[in-house]
């Protein structure tokens, strides 16, 4: 069975994230090199719509928590519910949150090879060399994860130099961060270490009232990493990376007039506690071909809980307080034959990629110590690609991967449900080489998304399960530089059809003990298309100029719920437009003043009630020192103390109004002051 998949693949192939393989010297247009591909490209060779967050932009963002960084780029959006926004959207399709249900998540997030897409709270951008975000299906290379997109973190790399950094953040709200990173050459040249340590804390935004305090909502956050790289011969290099991630957040975030004044006699928290590593083997077998062979494990402890009625007992007819504990493991191994240049088959012009790739998933829940629940995944896929190069400027890329995907799920109230099926995942682009200055590209990918089983004891039988969606995507780029790098921008039109399309619903309160439980079903067919912008103008050697822009045009083409007919209607954080807008001002040899706005239009906050955010715009400035080693910026964030909304739900909490259905939103940041100082050694 396998051979004869792996003999279709590499006929038929299979497609990556990025493309084009010309010859990188007739490639003028960017430094930038882009990681989450089988090859590493140039920023300006990738055919597919990528933005790169470099180590520059990343440490002027050091007030923003990791997801909120990744909304500054077009068509990527985020949701809170929790003590800080964790759960990332891509052109609209994303997760928002999580309870009792166990979630397959549609955005990818890998931080040195380690599958980080339900932990995105214990991810930082210290000692982080780059951020690469991918919109749009990458299931040829990632698989199940990548429907959506996939963000790819890359850290900074161990070198032979012997250095570090000192990083310390002081802000109000009584924030502070301080964060140390050293490299450790410990055998020149044959092999090399990287540490890092970084603590993160504030009070966070709210002020419990009734409690007297104003840290029930706080940041507290510990994120320790190491790689080592070990060249055990000229064709041989072994990485590892180990990470451990202490987060212990309070979460007190909502209150009956959604403002930051809480009430709550209970408060929550968000917690999370990974132990992980990655081990990854590069070998060059001969001129011909190199194997890459990947290895990850990660452990994670987590807790999430809150006071349901939000308000103290004294004073309110109910009390209610919600618990959801939960233990994961998951362990991945890929490995993958990569052809060189001398490897190349079909008369020289194509060159090829096949692998196989397994995970291991296992999910335990606890809910209230009355409820568990165990969820298992397996996964195993082969794929393969083939980029074909018909002339010096014309590549067609081809490909396909073939994923088995099986989950066992059980629980405390004796439901028993296992699925079994085959996912199909491609992509098929061409991309032509105007001139070297110039790229333009085409591709038709398919992305999915596996089923899964509805955790939630009042649900009828035929609920409990939800069906796979898989998602159709055509992006139409073009990549350009003119007037020798002075403009340089990125051009992405693309087009969408979702088929039994997971959205998630609600079940209504019954009695005033009932829990606003939340499950997952399936809509039929959904419609989305758009752009994505980036352009950036240097008109001088002191002038930066940069805008990003994303438009979305998205709809449900057929759903239907027991409140309302959605047919029509945009899924939840879809928002119209998204943009950013800035400058960088060097001056004095020394100074750097930046400014920017950030602009979302309004969304729906859900899928089973058509209330909407308000549109927004964020105003940011930060004015930066350095002398090479030394480096002192002072930032403003959200300049103008905007109030926006970063969730909301609509239901009934609140007795006092006779359970009556109400809008109650989570606020995000106001405006944060800070100072960071850093220092290289």
């Amino acid at each position: 069975m396998k051979s004869n998949i792996l003999n279709v693949l590499m006929i038929t192939s299979y497609a990556t994230l990025n493309t084009t393989a010309i010859a990188e010297e007739t490639i003028t247009l960017d430094p930038i090199v882009v990681g989450a591909d089988f090859r590493e490209k140039k920023l300006s060779q990738t055919t597919n719509s990528v933005t790169v967050i470099g180590e520059g932009e990343i440490y002027d963002k050091a007030s923003k928590s990791f997801v909120e960084t990744l909304a500054s780029t077009p068509n990527v959006n985020f949701s809170s519910g929790a003590s800080k926004a964790k759960y990332i959207q891509i052109r609209g399709i994303g997760e928002r949150s999580q309870y009792a249900t166990p979630t397959n998540p549609s955005v990818g997030v890998i931080s040195d090879g380690i599958d980080y897409s339900q932990s995105t709270l214990g991810l930082n951008l210290f000692d982080v060399k780059q951020v690469e975000v991918l919109r749009g299906p990458q299931g040829t290379t990632f698989g199940a994860n990548g429907m959506a997109g996939v963000i790819n973190v890359q850290s900074n790399e161990p070198t032979n130099d012997a250095s570090g950094r000192i990083e310390t953040t002081i802000g109000n709200y009584n924030s502070k961060a301080v964060g140390i990173a050293i490299n450790a050459p410990i055998i020149e040249n044959k092999l090399l270490s990287r540490f890092s340590l970084y603590k993160n804390t504030s009070d966070g935004y709210m002020k419990n009232i009734y409690l007297g305090r104003d840290d029930t909502n706080n940041i507290d956050e510990l994120t320790a990493k190491a790689h080592l790289r070990w060249f055990t011969s000229d064709d041989h290099q072994v990485d590892m990376n180990i990470n451990h991630t202490n987060i212990n957040n309070g979460y007190d975030a909502w209150t009956y007039d959604s403002t930051r004044n809480s009430y709550s006699d209970e408060p929550g928290k968000d917690k999370e506690d990974t132990n992980a590593f990655s081990l990854k083997s590069t070998y060059q077998l001969n001129s011909k071909m190199h194997l890459i062979s990947s290895l990850s494990h990660s452990k994670s402890d987590l807790e999430y809980s809150y006071d349901e009625d939000w308000y103290n007992n004294n004073a309110i007819v109910w009390s209610s307080f919600k618990e959801y504990l939960r233990d994961r493991k998951q362990t991945d191994i890929d490995m993958r034959l990569v052809s060189d240049q001398d490897g190349r088959i079909f008369n020289g012009l194509t060159d090829w990629t096949v692998g196989t790739y397994y995970k291991d998933y296992s999910e335990r829940m606890n809910e209230d110590n009355s409820f568990n629940s165990n969820y298992k995944t397996k996964n195993k896929a082969i794929y393969g690609q083939l980029d074909t190069h018909f002339t010096d400027k014309l590549t067609f890329i081809s490909g396909l991967r073939v994923e088995k995907w099986e989950s066992d799920y059980n629980d405390s109230a004796n439901i028993n449900i296992d699925t079994n099926e085959v996912l199909f995942g491609g992509k098929l682009g061409l991309n032509y080489q105007a001139t070297s200055n110039s790229l333009f590209y085409t591709t038709l990918s398919k992305g999915y998304k596996p089923g899964g089983v509805n955790s939630v004891n009042r649900l009828a039988l035929n609920q409990k399960k939800y069906d796979t969606e898989a998602l159709w995507n055509l992006d139409l780029g073009l990549n350009t530089s003119h007037f020798d790098d002075i403009v340089k921008s990125r051009l992405n039109f693309f087009y969408g059809k979702r088929k039994d399309q997971q959205v998630k619903n609600y079940l209504p309160r019954v009695n005033s003990w009932d829990s606003w439980d939340s499950y997952l079903t399936n809509a039929g067919k959904g419609t989305y298309y758009g752009l994505e912008s980036q352009l950036d103008y240097y008109p001088n050697d002191v002038l930066h100029i940069h805008t990003s822009l994303g438009l979305l045009k998205s709809k449900f083409d057929e759903y239907k719920i027991d409140r309302y007919d959605m047919s029509g209607r945009t899924p939840a954080n879809s928002p119209v437009y998204q943009y950013n807008v800035g400058f960088d001002y060097f001056f004095f040899d020394a100074w750097t003043f930046k400014a920017n706005v950030e602009g979302k239009g309004s969304t729906y906050f859900s899928d089973s009630h058509n209330e909407e955010s308000a549109s927004y715009e964020l105003f940011n400035s930060s004015l930066e020192y350095t002398d090479g080693a030394f480096t002192i910026s002072t930032w403003i964030r959200n300049i103008a103390n905007k109030e926006y909304e970063v969730r909301g739900f609509y239901f009934g909490n609140n007795p006092a109004n006779g359970w009556a259905d109400e809008l109650y939103t989570q606020s995000g940041a106001p405006r944060t002051i800070g100072l960071t100082l850093s220092y290289d050694f």
